[in-house]
């Protein structure tokens, strides 16, 4: 085979990988945005019909909750570094209570040109959430755009795992942020980032 040949077989094909991962690329955002649009509806519905929903008592009084526009770019991989010698956090609540929490690990991401990092801690209070992770946080879109008591991430136990993703398009408010029967944690002073987040639930009021 001449060697244009051959050339042109070489083009043909970059352009057709090129092509393909283009299409795959904007597939897996699209999809991901579409996923998370319909997890938004679901949860509207929870808090429109269910018994457990903060707003069960007064249905009537629910709109829909607000949200900024879906941005996979605040889907981050963060560093998970363990802390080796664990201690006990005890965090204050918007009824005045306290809960304790074991510290468990720093998440670790850069966003708007600097370093961040987040406390996770480990729920030691009996009950089905205990040995889960809980991380509360706030930042400078709190009190403004989002609720002033910081919102909250679930996040999943992954032994060994050295990184773990912290998607702020599934950030979220806390109960007391639409009833104040409702006792919430604040986010530990180590969780008030110095950046806007500008991703997940807004203020609802």
């Amino acid at each position: 085979m001449r060697s244009s040949g051959i050339i042109i077989i070489i083009i043909v094909a970059v352009v057709l990988l090129i092509g393909f991962y283009s299409l795959s690329t904007g597939s897996g955002e699209e999809g991901y945005k579409t996923g998370l649009v319909e997890e938004r509806v679901q949860k509207d519905k929870f808090m429109r019909t269910s018994d457990e929903s903060p707003f069960a008592k007064d249905r009537n009084s629910f709109t829909a909750l607000k949200y900024f526009e879906p941005d996979p770019s605040y889907r981050v991989i963060a560093d998970l570094m363990p802390i080796e010698y664990k201690k006990v956090v005890v965090l204050p609540t918007s009824s005045g209570e306290q809960n304790s929490y074991l510290e468990y690990g720093w998440a670790e991401f850069e966003w708007g040109g600097a370093k961040n990092r987040l406390l996770i801690l480990e729920i030691m209070s009996m009950g089905p959430t205990r040995g889960t992770l809980f991380l509360a946080f706030a930042d400078e879109t709190s009190a403004g755009e989002t609720y002033g008591a910081g919102r909250y991430l679930d996040l999943k136990k992954q032994p060994g795992a050295g990184s773990l993703v912290l998607d702020f398009n599934k950030a979220y408010n806390p109960y007391c942020a639409y009833n104040d029967n409702f006792s919430c944690p604040f986010p530990p002073k180590e969780n008030i980032l110095k950046i806007s987040i500008r991703a997940g639930e807004k203020t609802y009021h």
